[in-house]
């Protein structure tokens, strides 16, 4: 049924239900989870390293560099959604048909030797930008500026309101979420000092 149950009926624009409710669910995922998670995360990375996090609290400056890093080292998006191979290639000798279903990993990317080394560490001083925490391309995510200066605006605010910040159990019992797409903690206990 062209334009019926379509916000802006008559005029040739708008979404249907459908429609609707698929952007209404990318917003509260992509708009909330995401930024929830980069932000536990962070906090997780500065708390598991205290030496990065006495770095930045000596030189807040390094902030944008704990995000980026963050974002690169515990990426709140572990990979795209599924992609389908429109013809049949070869990737790293593994052969691809066409209509095959492609999980392409941007945690593992942003974990690469060849581009980030001592990929295994956590260096807010790092050089992350090249990361795909927010995807690449025709996909990197719109609202990656706006997820950036919240993370930027909660670590500056929490760290400056409680310097004595730290874990309130033992960083190896936390819990990530298990999920093909997503990677966030299920809770984060801190002492507020």
């Amino acid at each position: 049924r062209a334009g019926a149950d379509r916000a802006g009926e008559g005029r040739g624009e708008g979404l249907d239900s459908a429609e609707l409710l698929g952007m209404a669910f990318l917003i509260l995922v992509a708009g909330h989870e995401t930024t929830v998670n980069l932000i536990s995360s962070t906090l997780h990375g500065l708390l598991a390293h205290p030496d990065q996090l006495e770095l930045l609290r000596g030189s807040p400056e390094l902030v944008e560099g704990a995000i980026e890093e963050s974002l690169r080292y515990h990426s709140p998006v572990h990979a795209a959604a599924f992609r389908f191979a429109a013809e049949p290639l070869e990737l790293a000798g593994t052969r691809i048909a066409a209509g095959d279903a492609v999980l392409v990993s941007l945690a593992a990317a942003s974990r690469d030797p060849a581009h980030f080394p001592d990929p295994d560490r956590f260096d807010i001083r790092r050089r992350a930008r090249g990361h795909l925490g927010f995807g690449h391309g025709v996909h990197h995510c719109l609202g990656a500026p706006l997820a950036r200066a919240e993370a930027v605006i909660a670590l500056r605010r929490l760290l400056a309101a409680r310097p004595l910040l730290a874990f309130a159990t033992d960083p190896a019992a936390l819990t990530w979420r298990s999920s093909t797409l997503l990677r966030g903690l299920v809770e984060l206990p801190v002492r507020l000092g």
